[in-house]
């Protein structure tokens, strides 16, 4: 489907919701009106089992995702064993950084409950940006504060109970 191409699979009613999703994520948050409203417009939604991967380790899907209901578990497998590293709500937007790039999953993200998702693509996003290329500032200003963010909460909230994993920190200075 081209950028301007008619979506008849949306309502005027779901592309407000999905604007609404979109204005309440660190990556949109920011950007102009005009440009949410075409992102709103080629998101799609889906939904997913209980048990069902909406991405996996490895994979490189160019995918961003925002959990509009349900719940699911972001995993990480290492020598076999899977571990969990935390729940996902509604309302968390992930994979960001898939839509500026090609980037291989570090993750998988699994639905625990029954789930539904709007997701945005790499293909679809980059093509907006072409349209509206004065946002693109605006994308990575939000990206790096993201990072900064994620980074000194972490500091702030386990430097006590860390122990050696404070010297693999850092990805603020990258």
């Amino acid at each position: 489907m081209s950028l301007l191409e008619k979506n008849d699979n949306l309502s005027s009613c779901e592309i407000d919701e999905n604007l609404n999703f979109l204005r309440q994520t660190y990556f949109f948050s920011g950007l102009p009106l005009e440009a949410l409203k075409v992102f709103a417009y080629l998101g799609t939604r889906e939904q997913f089992k209980e048990g069902d991967f909406l991405f996996r380790q490895g994979e490189d899907d160019g995918q961003a995702f925002y959990l509009i209901a349900g719940q699911a578990i972001l995993e990480r497998k290492n020598n076999g064993d899977v571990q969990a590293i935390r729940h996902v709500n509604a309302g968390t937007f992930l994979g960001g950084i898939s839509l500026l790039g090609s980037a291989r999953r570090v993750f998988s993200l699994k639905a625990e409950k029954d789930s539904m998702c709007l997701i945005l693509t790499r293909e679809k996003f980059s093509k907006t940006l072409e349209q509206f290329h004065e946002m693109t500032p605006k994308v990575f200003k939000a990206m790096v504060q993201a990072i900064f963010t994620w980074e000194e909460g972490f500091l702030s909230g386990r430097t006590d109970q860390c122990g050696d994993c404070m010297s693999d920190l850092g990805v603020s200075l990258l």
